[in-house]
């Protein structure tokens, strides 16, 4: 069942690859609040930050668990 979702095809690829790909970009856009902010450049309030976190940590769990469980 979980092979079915891990490797559900979207635009001919798998899910797990754009899962990959949103935490990495969640993961940089968090991490850029915080550095932004720190050099005093207040485009994202400060805010923004935990729940950036919240989200990224989210999407890397799911994809990590697809990616696991996908051999099970």
């Amino acid at each position: 069942m979980f092979v079915e979702i891990t490797y559900f095809p979207i635009f001919g690829k798998p899910l797990i690859m754009y899962l990959g790909i949103l935490s990495l970009l969640a993961i940089l856009i968090t991490a850029s609040i915080a550095l932004l902010n720190k050099q005093g450049i207040r485009i994202v309030p400060f805010r923004w930050h935990p729940a950036c976190a919240g989200c990224a940590i989210l999407l890397a769990l799911v994809h990590g668990l697809l990616g696991i469980l996908a051999y099970f």
